[in-house]
């Protein structure tokens, strides 16, 4: 059989932008030459798109020749390489869009994708959008009758009563992940300044109530009703909160937090977790893969935190750490989002 032509976008032009870098290396080296022929395109943090021989920390220095993907299904399916006044084409039989944040998680570059006509993976427009924004996701999670914390919306302009808070509550923007921006605040004189931090990354700025819990989280692998998932994990805090991606050694281990994959939970609970994530999944329209975080209270109920809808996949994130666990390893993770991106793609 022909190899499958995989267009692999990483990069960005979020701060998340060398997170989607390790990432697409993981991704680099279980991707089994034997079945597919990558073509890796880099996103420089200026937003130039650069086809190079494969991803890594340095890569921006040796990008190769500029690359555009065509939104043209009618006709050239796939990239156009340009030099000197001249141009190229690579068909695409599919796109892994490894990105992570704003302008690639957000339903950006998916509407490219769909403009291409070129069958992609993870989720799609709509749900990409709506996952991206935490208010979103709360909104459309309640009406389905899953518990999320209380929450308010700050829009740009907008001026704050502290006051009328019980503390602590957590300062985010609305429209971020990997923990950038976000602030706990245990006391109103601190709010003025968490709002600033978060609105140095969006506009619109989410607050809400802590919620009294572990945190834990749950790998979904699937299209509609057929769903996989992985290991349930549990993050074991020692302080703060959870953000080893802005750690300076990450791969090492992380300064506050442990993941304990398998979670050492009852198994009610994990089954209550698993079942919640699929049900989020499904509510907000999630297809491909995506990872639902969940807090777990002490009475033993579950409460929604957010939902990842291309979570990380470097050599220390909690998705492939969770499929793993469940038996399957990362090069048959990719396989099957490859799978289920053509089976979309042809209904």
């Amino acid at each position: 059989m022909d190899k499958l032509k995989v267009g692999i976008i990483f990069g960005g032009r979020s701060e998340e932008n060398p997170i989607s870098v390790k990432s697409a290396q993981e991704v680099a080296r279980n991707l089994d030459l034997g079945k597919y022929e990558p073509f890796y395109v880099g996103i420089t943090k200026g937003g130039a798109w650069k086809l190079c021989e494969r991803p890594g920390a340095e890569w921006e220095d040796s990008a190769g020749r500029t690359v555009v993907l065509s939104p043209d299904s009618g006709g050239v399916r796939g990239l156009l390489v340009l030099e000197q006044g001249r141009y190229e084409t690579v068909a695409l039989d599919v796109v892994l869009p490894v990105l992570h944040g704003r302008f690639g998680e957000d339903g950006a570059m998916q509407g490219l994708l769909e403009l291409s006509g070129i069958p992609y993976a993870g989720c799609d427009v709509q749900s990409s959008a709506l996952c991206l924004d935490k208010s979103l996701t709360y909104v459309v999670a309640r009406s389905k009758g899953i518990a999320t914390p209380n929450f308010w919306t700050l829009t740009p302009d907008e001026k704050i009563d502290g006051d009328s808070f019980r503390y602590p509550v957590f300062v985010k923007p609305a429209r971020s992940g990997s923990s950038f921006g976000v602030s706990k605040v245990s006391a109103v004189e601190e709010l003025p300044g968490a709002v600033d931090i978060a609105r140095k990354y969006d506009s619109k700025v989410l607050i809400e109530e802590a919620v009294v819990g572990d945190e834990v989280g749950c790998a979904v692998l699937g299209n509609g009703t057929d769903l996989t998932v992985g290991e349930v994990d549990r993050i074991a805090l020692s302080h703060g909160f959870f953000k080893i991606h802005q750690e300076d050694d990450p791969e090492s281990g992380s300064e506050n937090s442990t993941p304990i994959v398998p979670a050492d939970i009852s198994a009610r609970s994990r089954a209550l977790v698993q079942e919640t994530a699929k049900d989020v999944y499904r509510a907000l329209g999630c297809g491909g893969l995506a990872r639902v975080d969940l807090f777990l209270t002490a009475d033993g109920h579950v409460v929604l935190n957010e939902v990842n809808t291309l979570p990380g996949l470097t050599s220390y994130s909690r998705y492939p750490r969770m499929m793993e666990a469940a038996g399957l390893p990362f090069s048959e993770v990719i396989d099957r989002v490859v799978s289920l991106a053509l089976a979309r793609a042809r209904r």
